[in-house]
């Protein structure tokens, strides 16, 4: 199932995994921030939350 490359396989296949590795990176950033930002979102809500759970205003 695999083409034949000739004399340019190293070079198709270290870019195919390059893309791969650049493709997981920001897969993993992406998941990573919205975990940040979810728990900071939680504790802005929390500090907008007066005593006994009502909220202020």
């Amino acid at each position: 199932m695999m083409p034949d490359l000739g004399k340019y396989a190293v070079e198709v296949l270290s870019s195919y995994a390059a893309s791969l590795l650049l493709l997981l990176a920001l897969l993993l950033m992406t998941f990573a921030r919205g975990r940040r930002v979810r728990r900071q979102m939680q504790e802005m809500e929390q500090q907008m939350q007066g005593p006994g759970g009502t909220p202020r205003g």
